[in-house]
């Protein structure tokens, strides 16, 4: 099994850190290529103005969505800038801030990186959460052409 290339996805979660802690771990002692991959799924603005709830206008914050996604895309080359200062030492690091769903995104990415493993944290959640939240994890895995390397993050009670 030759690793020379590992891609790890990233938000500005502490699971996302965990994982990403021990993807360069990892990368360190196999001497790889580290691409890291920051996902913004893009917020979509109501096009009312309107409260529904309890029927009031609501006010205009006056930012419109390109400004919205600029912050995000700052916010994630913050992200990423971040975890290369922690953790990449010595080790070549791409890196990737993509827009669109996390899922697609992180295989996409993999795909354009040549990533011989992936590796991305979990927030663990189940039954319910999970139904309604989806799961990166679950979809990653699913729909991945290399390894995938899943690090849970057990919260202690």
């Amino acid at each position: 099994m030759k690793i020379s290339k590992i891609l790890i996805g990233i938000d500005d979660s502490k699971f996302a850190e965990y994982a990403a802690s021990y993807g360069f771990d990892i990368a360190k002692t196999f001497n790889a290529h580290v691409g890291l991959v920051h996902i913004v799924e893009p917020s979509v603005a109501p096009a009312t103005t309107t409260d529904t709830i309890m029927g009031m206008p609501m006010q205009d914050l006056g930012v419109n969505q390109l400004e919205i996604m600029d912050i995000q895309n700052h916010a994630g080359e913050n992200i990423i800038e971040r975890t290369i200062k922690n953790y990449a030492g010595d080790l070549e690091v791409t890196h990737f801030n993509e827009f669109g769903s996390t899922a697609d995104g992180i295989l996409s990415c993999a795909k354009e990186f040549n990533a011989d493993l992936i590796v991305i944290g979990t927030h663990s959640r189940s039954g319910i959460d999970r139904l309604l939240m989806g799961s990166v994890a679950e979809s990653v895995i699913r729909h991945s052409e290399v390894p995938v390397l899943v690090v849970p993050m057990l919260e202690k009670e």
